[in-house]
């Protein structure tokens, strides 16, 4: 499932990353990485505050689909 679909206080696993590929660089240097533990802190209007590798990262609605956990 997307993340995007993951609820708020929901611990989820990153099973890999969608989109081209300077999408995915770019969410790789945020620290989105197949493996990596992502946890939902807040969702509003679709968006999401997570936190990954111990940093809170905003994604919108749109980015937050392309990280499949």
């Amino acid at each position: 499932m997307p993340l995007s679909m993951a609820h708020v206080g929901d611990v989820v696993t990153i099973i890999r990353i969608m989109g081209r590929e300077t999408v995915r660089h770019h969410l790789t240097d945020l620290g989105f990485v197949a493996g990596e533990k992502v946890t939902v802190v807040n969702k509003l209007s679709g968006n999401l505050i997570v936190l990954v590798k111990d940093t809170r990262v905003a994604l919108d609605e749109k980015m937050a689909d392309r990280i499949i956990v």
